[in-house]
């Protein structure tokens, strides 16, 4: 690392945008190769060079992960996403695999726009806390890996099928701490039955998440049913030491001013976000967070 070190520092001149063309970078390789041997080529120079950038300050490296783990990480666009991937990879113990999924999803990004400047400093810093409600939604949730085309016109059952045989999947997109209780959960009252299409239990919120499942738009009433759950939960599954349950609804669309208005003064435990069949636009969500950092609003 030393040499190395001692290399980048050299051809950079200590600036650390220094212009690295083919030609330093073949010579570069030539060189290392014939000082220390195999393992040195161009490509792996590129990486070489951005891990040394990246994580300059060796208390900044975290030896839970691989270098297949850094390899990947430093595929990000930027600092932000970099600190982001390293420090959720280590919290939730991802595989090189999980983290690369993870990557694809735009996870940084859907998460970051959720919240303020100072948020998204949070977590590309920390990683993703979770301590309440609001730390385990998302919108969108992303859910390619069930394979379903764009134009297909699927039933609620089907895609509720579809997530509970790709459990491991669903599991990583939710986030940590989910643990499966059932699907179509059965509630009865005044001589009627209900069923909430999936239950979770969080093991650190300490509370059950319900999820109810709509292939389209979501109507006010999906609102109201699913607070009629949260309240039944609350009432008749909780047990000593278990806190309020939460609420998603998670439908293929919702319209914002309908959410707002059915959601005021009704539990601050109860959520409404979208979910799609495909890998977020990076380009569109990329702008999309440039703007908010730039947002003279902010820090």
């Amino acid at each position: 690392m030393a040499n190395w070190q001692t290399h980048v520092e050299f051809e950079q001149g200590g600036k650390e945008k220094a212009a690295y063309g083919s030609d330093l970078l073949n010579q570069l390789s030539r060189d290392l190769t014939l000082e220390f041997g195999k393992g040195f080529s161009r490509s792996n120079l590129v990486y070489m060079r951005k891990f040394y950038l990246a994580f300059s300050k060796s208390e900044t490296l975290s030896h839970q992960l691989s270098w297949s783990h850094y390899f990947e990480i430093l595929k990000a666009d930027n600092q932000l996403e970099i600190s982001f991937y390293t420090k959720q990879c280590e919290k939730e113990n991802w595989s090189v695999r999980e983290l690369k999924r993870q990557m694809k999803s735009m996870l940084f990004h859907r998460l970051a726009l959720s919240k303020d400047k100072d948020g998204v400093l949070k977590i590309a810093e920390q990683g993703a806390e979770v301590q309440k409600a609001e730390d385990i939604v998302k919108d969108p949730y992303v859910f390619e890996f069930l394979g379903i085309p764009q134009q297909y016109h699927y039933k609620e059952g089907e895609l509720e099928e579809k997530l509970i045989q790709n459990l491991e999947q669903f599991l990583l997109e939710l986030g940590k701490g989910f643990a499966f209780i059932g699907r179509q959960y059965k509630i009865s009252l005044a001589n009627r039955h209900f069923y909430v299409d999936l239950v979770f239990y969080h093991r650190i919120l300490k509370c059950f998440v319900l999820i109810d499942l709509k292939r389209g738009e979501i109507e006010h009433n999906d609102i109201g049913q699913m607070n009629l759950y949260l309240n039944y939960f609350a009432k008749e599954e909780n047990v000593e030491g278990d806190n309020p349950p939460i609420g998603i609804v998670l439908g293929a669309y919702k319209d914002h001013i309908l959410v707002e208005y059915a959601t005021e003064n009704i539990s601050k435990q109860l959520f409404v976000s979208k979910y799609q069949l495909y890998l977020p636009d990076k380009a569109q969500l990329s702008a999309e967070l440039e703007r908010l950092l730039d947002d003279d609003t902010g820090l």
